[in-house]
């Protein structure tokens, strides 16, 4: 027997009955006790701070205050375990014999120990083992970009269950405040940007789309968007900038407002077209920026097609001028919509008449946007189901006052027909004057953009010319649309030498195999070339240019099944060889976007970011969230894929970050 052991049993039986010493054996370890015996000789108290500590268990251990509560915090994973003075210090030592932190630590002072802390790998639903070491500024990182992402308020991370939650996980967690996160995520900003700029350097023409917000705040800001093809001629879009722009609004703001974008990420000189909506101020915008370009000597396609007009503003447009016509009825069924839907007892109400008229349940009734002609569509379709209700409604409340009359559901029902030609021929008045106005608005907007859809499908191997020739006598009439056609066959060849001429070289076809030839044999060299094109002159096509060779090529015909999945890049980037100069001015064309919905879309996400939680944001903090989360959104594939989640989790594997 040990002296220790010795000392402990003799005051154990001086000072101690039996069951007292079983209990203490229970409670406290062999040091505690034998401080609690000197304590009982020299008469100290066992809360006092000069007594020593004689437990090997405060070499790593400290004391710590917690909402005035005494704990034990371990050196090695910071966990904090309940103790007072002059308690027992056995649960400490079973937890250091359990701490995976201090186990490493020591197994790096004696190398003892070399085991690594494990994790499980879930790969294609097998479960593996893989190494496991905590990174501090990597959880920072991941966790930036979910917030970003995801658009999480940034006072969530200071969230108590968030930060439970984080501490279950990994009790290493240590705590941000909401400052430290924005500064993560400009850090993160910063990043993404210098990589976005060195993927930019490598793109030869960016199509731009630009459209302006206002915010909750009432501060205007600027969406501009970029899109281009990248290495592989797969379609790319991200957003270069979402900044404030200082009232008012005008043109020339736009204008040297987007200069400066394009002069920050050094692309000036790449700026193919622009497009935008309809507003009075962007033609002012646009000039500014072509006469810009143009003095460069930077106007791409002569500036021809530089202005695109968004065609779903253009037909936004012509509908809402045909609608004018109906007004009134509109009027009536949104107010009788908005009527219902703002009181809930209103809207019981009418759904018990629904029920008793045995109508269907499924259907709702839909509020519109009034600027949107697809939401008032959809909200008269919807009215329509419920036609007979509103009557009915309005004998049981008296302070209904928007109640269509039978002529107006019968002006609701004629929709806006396919054809507006057609609907010229009709007899109602309403319909010719809706047709007519539309029809203004058709040709006062088109214009280009038409323009620049028949070249692009001009260039989609599966239609060429065919879907011009078929398409225009319906459009511009049987006596002017040889013109139209016309000026899509000089729009192509200018462009097509455009390309060439841009190349330094010219186009060669058998008319110049003489001249090429005969300077080979005045420098004698390449004889064998010359032989070859001598021999084989009749055989090469007379004056045939590669777009005079293309449209003269029977279509392209993809089975049936792989009709609509057709991409008309790819066909093009497997026919470069082929097609050297036209297949330049393909890829240019057919990644130009005719409408604004991209720079519309990171709206939704705007509205969304500066919600009640972050109305207090500054430009600069919106900027960096909007763009940076783009940027990771298209790299992460999220707005492409249905399956975010597993989408995901392909990408985590991919990059490493398991």
């Amino acid at each position: 027997m040990s002296d220790g052991q010795h000392e402990f049993d003799q005051h154990a039986s001086t000072a101690y009955s039996a069951n007292e010493l079983v209990e203490l054996e229970n409670i406290i370890d062999k040091d505690d006790a034998m401080d609690e015996m000197e304590k009982m000789g020299t008469g100290q108290s066992s809360d006092d701070p000069n007594r020593r500590k004689r437990s090997e268990v405060w070499t790593e251990f400290d004391i710590v205050t917690v909402d005035g509560n005494t704990k034990a915090k371990c050196n090695y994973c910071s966990a904090k375990l309940a103790w007072k003075k002059g308690g027992a210090t056995t649960h400490l030592k079973r937890h250091l014999n359990a701490c995976m932190p201090r186990k490493l630590s020591k197994s790096s002072e004696d190398k003892e120990l070399k085991q690594s802390l494990l994790s499980f790998d879930v790969t294609q639903g097998h479960a593996m083992l893989a190494t496991y070491k905590y990174d501090k500024d990597k959880i920072r990182e991941i966790l930036a970009k979910m917030f970003i992402v995801h658009e999480y308020p940034f006072r969530m991370v200071e969230h108590q269950f968030f930060v439970l939650f984080c501490k279950a996980l990994n009790p290493k967690f240590e705590l941000i405040k909401r400052v430290t996160l924005r500064n993560d995520c400009m850090k993160m900003f910063a990043i993404e940007k210098q990589k976005l700029r060195s993927m930019l350097r490598n793109v030869d023409r960016i199509s731009l789309t630009t459209d302006l917000w206002t915010s909750n705040q009432t501060i205007g800001y600027i969406c501009i968007t970029g899109h281009f093809l990248d290495s592989e001629w797969k379609l790319q879009k991200r957003i270069l900038n979402f900044c404030s722009l200082a009232p008012p609004h005008t043109g020339i703001a736009i204008a040297d407002c987007i200069l400066q974008c394009l002069t920050e990420w050094e692309i000036e000189d790449k700026v193919s077209t622009i497009t935008l909506d309809n507003a009075s101020l962007n033609d002012t915008a646009v000039k500014v920026l072509r006469d810009n370009f143009a003095i460069k000597g930077k106007l791409y396609f002569s500036g021809k097609i530089f202005h695109v007009r968004c065609c779903a503003h253009v037909l936004n447009l012509m509908v809402q001028d045909g609608l004018a016509e109906i007004r009134d009825v509109i009027e009536n069924i949104r107010e009788s919509v908005k009527y219902l839907k703002m009181s809930p007892s209103r809207l019981h109400k009418f759904t018990e008449i629904v029920k008793q008229l045995k109508l269907s349940t499924s259907k709702i009734l839909q509020l519109d946007v009034p600027t949107r002609w697809n939401s008032t569509y959809e909200m008269l379709e919807s009215a329509l189901e419920f036609k007979s209700v509103f009557p009915m409604y309005k004998e049981r409340d008296s302070n209904y006052k928007w109640l269509p009359s039978e002529e107006d559901w019968i002006r609701a029902t004629e929709r806006v027909k396919e054809k507006l030609n057609d609907m010229s021929f009709d007899t109602r008045d309403f319909v010719v004057r809706m047709t007519r106005r539309m029809n203004e608005k058709f040709e006062k907007y088109w214009g280009d953009c038409n323009l620049l859809m028949a070249i692009g499908a001009v260039l989609d191997p599966r239609y060429k010319m065919q879907l011009i020739v078929f398409c225009f006598p319906q459009i511009y009439g049987e006596d002017v649309f040889q013109r139209h056609i016309d000026d899509v066959h000089e729009a192509l060849d200018m462009l097509y030498k455009e390309y060439v001429s841009s190349d330094g070289q010219i186009d060669v076809d058998a008319s110049n195999i003489p001249s090429i030839s005969s300077k080979l044999q005045k420098k004698r060299t390449n004889h064998r070339f010359h032989m070859w094109a001598q021999q084989h002159r009749n055989a090469i096509p007379s004056n045939k240019t590669e777009l005079d060779m293309y449209l003269e090529e029977d279509i392209f015909k993809p089975s049936d099944e792989d009709y609509d999945k057709f991409d008309a890049l790819n066909w093009w980037k497997a026919n470069t060889l082929k097609f050297r100069y036209l297949s330049k001015m393909a890829r240019d064309i057919l990644s130009i976007p005719i409408t604004t919905v991209a720079s519309e879309a990171a709206f939704s996400a705007g509205g969304r970011v500066l919600d009640q939680y972050r109305s207090s944001l500054k430009p600069e903090t919106v900027q960096a969230l909007i763009c940076t989360g783009d940027w990771l959104r298209q790299e992460l594939g999220l707005e492409q894929s249905s399956n975010v989640d597993e989408e995901f989790t392909q990408w985590n594997t991919e990059t490493g970050l398991n």
